[in-house]
């Protein structure tokens, strides 16, 4: 394995350059200039439409390949940046868009909010506790946001329950699509505007869009709006609401003047356009860099099944500053992994021809990302930094092939840090196998190595470390995922045991632990539907969370196979006891030696490899005191 690592790694960055053509970048160049050392651009679109020129004139300047060279310096996009065949290298003349030696450079899809002023008028429904300790600024042009970073530490969107505490809804009416739950205790909450719910429901999370309150004492009725209102109330997996024995969904509601009463806390006034925030300790709004994403995704790399991009890496670029709004336009009801529903609801009836026990139908849709790529062979990501993003990280969504993910930094992401694959398109029932007519649709040989993946998921608590779906001889091996809130690494989709396009992945040598933070029916590895020749080997797995509200708290597992696994062997994973679920598993799946008694050599040697360590402590340090924005 760390052989092949090698190989692939020296393929990307070790490429040599001589006869290469260098285009410089710096935040103070001009578009204008020709990309010198002297005379450099502004922006990387820029670079790559110069770049892209000289492949279309075949000048002989290009002979080793287009080199890219980014400063040090914070890149605020105004648009999404696109990488197209055009901008195809070949084996022997690749592009490589790269930082300059010893800098960081940061492409952002934020602004800086500045203005800011203590408020020292009376405002109506701002809590008495937050009189005095707020600022406030007008924002210069309108737009809307559901995240913000002050210092680049993640503030919090006001919420009426502090820390990780979260009160227990009532009751479910699947019927008239509204809900019971205790009457806040919040005062004029009902006039709020913009308010949401925050449902916690088994392994995966609601946000859902409040229409109206009606308060009847001690109890009050939620309605919600249209799509996220029948969505909800119509699927039958996760329910929003159990039973007496297992308990009622937890729950948090965000989003109003009102609720801002802790340090760290915001508010948008959308209509106004007004931004509040009650600053922490040793925050000085004075001096402070507070950013707000206006970008959901900072680079799409998207190729054609017959002509896809090739031969383009990115090294030691810094991706930041994402948002993510559909949750504020048609809210968030995922079916699993942050795949959010279309539609679903229960069969009358229940059956399919490929499942004869399914009682559900869904369709799903996925989030964006802050780098999607789409038909690429022999593209790659090393050394880079995926950190502050509301969604999915970096995610090779299609017809990918020959790609390598080795050695980067993801972490602050709301929801999954790197996914791979098809999982369902929005026309395809999500539990029916996957098998398209033209194969190349299929990812495949891709290797996801000796990455850091932390305090990801922490907005969509539902979403992963790292997630695959439908794909083929793909080897994720040597991570390290940590502190998220579901589980660490998820492959396969489908919840079939009929053969379909998986086959041969790889699970070896990861080290995961502190995850399941928020959610529960959680694994540090998790596998869906048939794969043959598929193996989960030598992996760490330790120290699960316990979250204080899973209706369930022993229903957590170190390896879980769950529905349709087949041909999988498991074997030599070390876990300090033989917690595994194997539910409804098809066929051939071999377990041999997993548990406390596999050999310290494997503890010893899953995770980043020594190469990459140093990410451990450079994280460390981050985390203690955030870098401000170059």
């Amino acid at each position: 394995m760390k052989i092949l690592t090698w190989i692939i790694t020296c393929l990307f960055i070790c490429i040599p350059y001589a006869g290469a053509v260098d285009i410089y970048v710096t935040v103070t160049g001009n578009d204008h200039y020709p990309g010198t050392v002297a005379q450099p651009k502004a922006s990387l679109a820029a670079a790559l439409q110069q770049a892209r020129e000289l492949r279309r004139l075949n000048d002989p300047s290009i002979k080793g390949g287009i080199h890219i060279i980014l400063k040090g310096g914070t890149y605020f996009l105004d648009a999404t940046v696109f990488i197209r065949p055009e901008d195809a290298g070949t084996a022997d003349s690749p592009t490589l868009i790269e930082a300059a030696k010893g800098e960081i450079p940061v492409l952002s899809g934020g602004i800086v909010v500045k203005g800011w002023k203590p408020l020292k008028t009376a405002l109506n429904g701002l809590p008495a506790i937050a009189k005095g300790k707020v600022w406030v600024t007008d924002l210069e042009e309108p737009f809307n946001f559901r995240q913000l970073w002050v210092n680049n530490r993640k503030a919090i969107r006001a919420k009426d329950n502090n820390g990780d505490s979260m009160h227990r809804i009532l009751s479910w009416n699947h019927q008239t699509e509204q809900c019971w739950i205790p009457t806040p205790e919040t005062p004029d909450l009902k006039q709020a505007a913009g308010l949401e719910m925050f449902i916690h429901q088994w392994w995966a999370i609601a946000m859902l869009r409040i229409k109206k309150i009606e308060m009847h004492g001690d109890s009050s009725l939620l309605s919600f709006y249209q799509p996220e209102s029948r969505i909800q109330s119509a699927h039958p997996w996760p329910a929003p609401w159990e039973s007496k024995e297992s308990g009622n969904s937890a729950f948090y509601l965000t989003n109003a003047l009102q609720l801002l009463d802790e340090p760290g806390e915001w508010y948008l006034d959308q209509k106004a356009q007004k931004l509040y925030y009650w600053p922490r300790t040793n925050e000085n709004l004075s001096t402070a860099t507070v950013i707000a994403p206006v970008l959901e995704t900072l680079v799409t790399m998207s190729g054609t099944i017959d002509q896809p991009v090739s031969y383009v890496f990115f090294k030691g670029i810094s991706f930041q500053h994402t948002g993510w709004l559909r949750p504020s336009r048609q809210g968030h009801v995922p079916l699993q992994s942050g795949m959010y529903l279309l539609d679903a609801y229960k069969l009358n009836v229940p059956g399919t021809p490929d499942k004869k026990g399914l009682e559900n139908q869904a369709w799903v849709g996925r989030p964006a990302a802050a780098v999607e790529v789409t038909y690429t062979e022999h593209t790659g990501f090393e050394s880079c930094r995926f950190e502050h993003l509301a969604s999915t990280g970096l995610d090779y969504k299609r017809g990918n092939h020959n790609d390598l993910i080795n050695g980067n930094l993801f972490r602050d992401i709301g929801g999954t840090g790197i996914q791979l694959g098809v999982y369902s398109d929005e026309a395809f029932e999500a539990h029916l196998p996957y098998h398209p007519a033209d194969l190349r649709e299929v990812c495949s040989h891709t290797q996801i190595t000796n990455n850091l993946v932390t305090n990801v998921t922490n907005e969509d608590w539902g979403t992963l470390g790292i997630s695959a779906g439908y794909v083929k001889d793909v080897t994720i091996a040597h991570n390290e995922v940590n502190e998220v809130s579901y589980s660490g690494i998820s492959i396969g989709w489908g919840w079939t045991k009929t053969i379909n396009v998986m086959s041969n992945n790889k699970i070896l040598s990861n080290k995961i632990h502190h995850y399941a933070k928020h959610m529960y029916d959680v694994a540090g590895v998790y596998t869906l539907s048939a794969q043959p020749g598929s193996v989960i080997g030598e992996n760490y797995i330790d120290s699960i969370y316990k979250a204080p509200y899973a209706h369930i708290p022993t229903h957590w597992f170190y390896l879980y196979t769950d529905e349709g696994t087949s041909y999988y062997t498991v074997k030599d994973n070390w876990c300090p006891s033989e917690k595994f679920l194997q539910n409804a598993n098809g066929p051939n799946n071999v377990w041999q030696n997993n548990g406390p008694r596999v050999a310290d050599s494997i503890k010893q040697t899953a995770g980043l490899e020594e190469a990459y360590k140093h990410m451990l402590s450079e994280n460390i340090e981050q985390h203690n005191g955030e870098i401000n924005i170059n």
